[in-house]
């Protein structure tokens, strides 16, 4: 299906996505397999950013998903959260927080490791990032296994920020990442937390 630049409904953007809309926005995402490592099959969303009518939409949804949490602030994460979150951000009139990989900010940062299905990585994020009680919303292209996504999420627990959501284009849903929050450390955060994605694989 080809979809036309055309107004978006309201009703176009609500989660879960209709059938329709979500074949048509899987279809504009490619598969590469054996990558970052042999019999890893990637979902590659450059081919969704190049098509100006699937990353309008894209954006539209998360944005008015993030709406109705009410955050404070839009938290992307290294490299392809950049590319969504600060859109977010401004669709909403908040700020963005970028979490980083290990020295690449500047000021005083908070560091996390934690594994992933392909080893191990860690992420930093500013101290100063947010206030005790700062509502933020998370996002990023893939939930996987949900190792990045979690150490995002206990970075920003442990400033004593409110992670009101995490929000995903694609959810591996086979790979059950959202597991990884149902033992989290803050029982009050995770109570009120919603994870949410456009699409399910």
């Amino acid at each position: 299906m080809v979809m036309q630049m055309e107004k978006i409904e309201p009703r176009d953007l609500k989660l879960p996505l209709s059938e329709e809309k979500s074949k048509w926005l899987l279809s504009t995402i490619r598969d590469v397999p054996d990558f970052p490592k042999e019999g890893i099959l990637f979902k590659d969303i450059t081919t969704l950013l190049k098509d100006p009518v699937a990353l309008n939409f894209t954006l539209e949804a998360l944005s008015e998903k993030c709406k109705a949490l009410k955050p404070d602030a839009i938290v992307g994460i290294e490299s392809r959260g950049f590319i969504l979150a600060p859109t977010i951000a401004k669709n909403l009139g908040i700020g963005f927080i970028p979490v980083r990989k290990p020295g690449k900010l500047p000021a005083e940062t908070t560091r996390l490791e934690y594994e992933l299905e392909y080893g191990s990585d860690a992420l930093e994020v500013h101290t100063d990032a947010v206030e005790p009680g700062e509502r933020v919303v998370i996002v990023d292209d893939l939930l996987a296994t949900g190792g990045t996504a979690k150490a995002a999420h206990d970075l920003f627990v442990g400033l004593k920020a409110k992670v009101v959501g995490i929000g995903f284009v694609i959810e591996l849903d086979f790979l059950n990442g959202r597991k990884k929050f149902e033992n989290s450390e803050n029982s009050e955060n995770s109570e009120e937390m919603e994870i949410f994605s456009l699409l399910h694989c």
